[in-house]
């Protein structure tokens, strides 16, 4: 297996229970929010899903650029946007190869030191995990009591 497959499958090992989670969220609840500072359900989804694929294409193509642009979805739906944002990062990561994964990308301006495209993507899986806890609040908050395991195998 490629170091870019190993991650690949670090990657979706996550996303996967992510997508369970999201499954579990009613359009009604999509402004939920478990306190007056917290980002509404909605946000919190597409804040994960988007970091991820700018930090992925970034890995790719080596262009912190990427991480400043917005993403213009239209789509306003949260399991059409994480299905969506899935395939996307998924050939994004494919695309990278051994090579890749080795070549630092100078990140000082927005995380304060230069990263290699492996460390970028460690980060963006520790940033996948870090919000999926918070989505598993919410969705507790909302009443769910049959979630998931936090990591499928």
């Amino acid at each position: 297996m490629s170091k870019s497959e190993t991650v690949l499958s670090h990657f979706l090992s996550h996303r996967e229970v992510t997508k369970e989670l999201v499954h579990k969220i009613e359009e009604n609840q999509y402004d939920f929010k478990p306190t007056e500072t917290s980002m509404r359900t909605q946000t919190l989804v597409k804040h994960m899903i988007h970091a991820f694929y700018a930090f992925a294409t970034i890995a790719q193509t080596g262009d912190p650029s990427f991480l400043s642009k917005k993403p213009v979805d239209q789509e306003t739906n949260l399991i059409d946007l994480v299905e969506k944002y899935t395939t996307l990062t998924i050939e994004t990561i494919r695309s990278i190869n051994d090579d890749d994964l080795l070549r630092e990308i100078d990140l000082t301006k927005q995380f304060g030191r230069k990263l290699t495209s492996k460390q970028l993507l460690q980060m963006a899986i520790d940033h996948e995990i870090n919000h999926k806890g918070n989505l598993f609040v919410y969705l507790r908050l909302m009443g769910n009591t049959e979630l998931p395991l936090f990591v499928k195998r």
